[in-house]
């Protein structure tokens, strides 16, 4: 009879996870130093004014602004009086610049709606590894116990075998 054998040894991304945390939107982009900063490149010059002019326009006071704005020229469309610079200033004007802070506002929800979702299976990830370290502990001990019947069905088997020889002769 075969004694278990097997070692448990822990996956190496195991540590490596542990260590980088989860991975949220705006990882890559982070100032540097920041707490996403972990294994992301540090943010290029073109990158850090992107991301600053996004989050700048990407507020609901830019669109409140940018609705003003539009107000400036809409005396002017309708005084022309042309059906064509009316639909005109609506969709090159108005849309434009009023939905695109609007949509960067969903967006930045969208986006953080994604970093919690991916922080909880981060978090999910890490308990079920730890609960396959507990199950790992409870098989290794089962295995000692295993080992332990199989010596004495081993020592049984040896004391039975010796014991029918004994009355054969």
């Amino acid at each position: 009879m075969t004694k278990p054998t097997y070692k448990y040894e822990q996956h190496p991304h195991a540590e490596k996870r542990k260590k980088a945390g989860p991975v949220t939107t705006h990882a890559k982009v982070a100032p540097i130093g920041s707490p996403s900063d972990a294994e992301a490149p540090a943010a290029s010059l073109n990158e850090r004014i992107g991301l600053g002019i996004t989050r700048r326009v990407g507020t609901m006071w830019a669109a409140y602004a940018f609705f003003a704005l539009t107000l400036v020229s809409l005396p002017a469309a309708i005084a022309s009086q042309s059906a064509i610079i009316i639909v005109a200033w609506i969709a090159q004007t108005f849309l434009q610049l009023v939905l695109l802070p609007i949509i960067i506002v969903g967006q930045n929800i969208q986006a953080a709606a994604s970093d919690r979702r991916a922080i909880a299976t981060y978090d999910d990830a890490g308990a079920i590894l730890e609960e396959a370290k507990e199950i790992q502990a409870h098989l290794n001990d089962q295995d000692k116990v295993l080992s332990h019947l199989i010596d004495r069905l081993e020592t049984l088997e040896s004391k039975i075998t010796s014991e029918l020889k004994a009355l054969k002769k």
